[in-house]
């Protein structure tokens, strides 16, 4: 059984653009201050909210290490996608050229790959500029090549093994050798930036083994009396063939591009990539606000989505028992243990390099979620650098409609929750789910959790509050709601909402969505929208 999430929203004003980055900038930190009730005052006297809060503190390493981390550390994972996802192996046998990676959404660092191959083709592409007839681009053996010069961003190639690194879905490059339009490109690397155009899924499908993952795809869990929860109308199961979790992965409509499921629930909401520039004014981590802290958010990344068989651990199973019950946490793990017998896939389990906390007590914190954590040092390195990462410079506009736009932007009360600046942090607060989302009318799914966490939720029919059915800011002792993104790099961003349902920042304002669309703040206006849709594009940190 399908169980959607359905946004009936009435017109809110202050909370028109809650999900507009819809990712991992978010909001809150240490200081988590009440969200502002809905009304029609302009904000504080900042240009945003007057009870913005204050974002917890983080240890800042090095810059330059921190780099290094970000693009290219995988702390062992390699182990994970190439003996038991398999990608390298696919990557051979489908015979993937360089132009399908491209369409794919991959991106190439031109000053990682051999000078040779650069002057090749460049003058490949004077004669077709598109590459289609490439023979460089058309060549699998040229896919392996790019992949073992590190040349592939955020597919590192470590002792002859292929892993995954943050890069992967939070970096590109600028085109300047070859743009693919809605895919990947070959160019100078841009750390920090979202992914828009890579699609996940179907990368995952090309592991000869993408059953493997199968803690983070949609599943069909006896605990839960085979019903399932996500965008795909059926679920998977330990007996799911490859062919059918490929096909679930290459379904664009049960897991589209650009987006990343970044839960181990057994539940199908993958969210849009978000950017990772400015992390210093991005509080908390999440977009349902579960997580504090940066080096917190980036340890679950690695000990759980870039090598679930974390779960294979005690600490690993205490985790899913915890936040999805103690008979679906058991079913999972117990599954998930015979897919990796029946695939052949052997430990000793996690394959990623993570240690046990000290002190026991901390197994299951926000540091330790399943019992382990990735080396701090580099943590702290990588917190530094994204702290530091600049973000793009917005839009430039025409001048006297950015005024207007700024102008509109306060007169309609969105500085209740955003502020009109973006080099100050986000506003800390979390917003509730029956105000980010007047038509919350959730059923129960499991009445209780071990506290804080709240009951398990959902909303039947859509998919907006699916992502914070089981993962959101109960994890923190708060409510169960929505965090606030950071406004930048708009221009760039192709969908809006965490969820992907609104095609257009004109689109998000523009009344004809209804009354019961999602984020109900609505300019009337044509010219007026338009003005606010260019100041928003225009915003950068100065």
């Amino acid at each position: 059984m399908r169980m959607h999430s359905l946004w009936k929203p009435r017109v809110i004003v202050c909370l028109a653009l809650m999900a507009l980055v819809g990712g991992l900038a978010s909001c809150n930190g240490g200081d988590d201050a009440a969200a502002p009730a809905p009304g029609p005052v302009s904000g504080g006297p900042g240009g945003g909210p007057a009870n913005p809060g204050s974002p917890p503190a983080h240890t800042l390493g090095n810059v330059e290490n921190g780099r290094t981390v970000f693009r290219t550390e995988t702390f062992g994972n390699e182990r994970f996608w190439t003996d038991a996802i398999r990608l390298p192996a696919g990557v051979v046998a489908a015979k993937v050229t360089p132009l399908q990676a491209l369409g794919l959404g991959l991106h190439v660092d031109v000053d990682a790959v051999p000078a040779a191959t650069v002057t090749l083709l460049a003058a490949e592409l004077l004669l077709d500029p598109t590459g289609k007839t490439s023979k460089i681009l058309n060549d699998p053996a040229t896919t392996v090549a790019l992949i073992n010069a590190n040349a592939v961003i955020g597919l590192p190639a470590k002792d002859g093994k292929v892993g995954a690194s943050c890069a992967l879905c939070h970096a590109d490059t600028d085109g300047s050798v070859l743009n693919i339009p809605n895919g990947g490109s070959i160019g100078k690397r841009r750390d920090g930036g979202a992914s828009h155009t890579l699609d996940f899924g179907t990368l995952l499908s090309i592991g000869t083994n993408s059953r493997a993952y199968y803690p983070a795809l949609q599943l069909a869990l006896a605990a839960n009396g085979g019903k399932t929860l996500g965008r795909a109308s059926t679920g998977l199961t330990e007996d799911s063939t490859e062919a059918q979790v490929d096909a679930y992965l290459k379904d664009k409509k049960a897991y589209p591009v650009g987006m990343f499921d970044d839960t181990i629930d057994g539940n199908g909401d993958p969210m849009h990539n978000m950017p990772l520039f400015r992390q210093d004014l991005a509080h908390p981590f999440g977009s349902e606000g579960a997580i504090a802290k940066l080096d917190n958010f980036s340890n679950l990344v690695y000990t759980a989505l870039l090598d679930p068989t974390t779960i294979m651990t005690p600490g690993g199973r205490a985790f899913l028992k915890k936040t999805g019950g103690d008979a679906a946490g058991d079913e999972i793990a117990d599954d998930y243990a015979k897919v990796l017998a029946a695939t052949g896939v052997t430990g000793p389990f996690p394959f990623i390099q993570a240690s046990a906390p000290g002190n026991p007590a901390l197994a299951g914190t926000e540091e330790f979620p399943l019992g382990v954590r990735v080396d701090e040092t580099k943590l702290n390195d990588m917190n530094a650098f994204l702290f530091a990462l600049a973000a793009p410079a917005g839009k430039a506009g025409d001048q006297a409609s950015v005024d207007r736009g700024r102008t509109a932007f306060q007169s309609n009360s969105c500085t209740n929750c955003h502020n009109v600046g973006q080099g100050t942090f986000v506003p800390t607060f979390i917003v509730p789910m029956k105000t980010i989302f007047p038509g919350d009318n959730p059923i129960v799914l499991l009445p209780q959790r071990t506290p804080p966490l709240n009951p398990i939720l959902d909303t039947p029919s859509v998919f907006f509050d699916d992502k914070m059915a089981v993962v959101n800011a109960s994890f923190r002792g708060l409510e169960r709601g929505t965090a606030l993104p950071l406004l930048l790099d708009l221009d760039r961003k192709p969908v809006f909402l965490h969820d992907n349902s609104v095609p257009s920042l004109d689109a998000l304002f523009d009344s004809s969505r209804g009354a019961d669309a999602p984020h109900p703040f609505y300019l009337s206006d044509t010219a007026e929208r338009g003005d606010v849709v260019t100041f928003l594009r225009s915003l950068g940190t100065n």
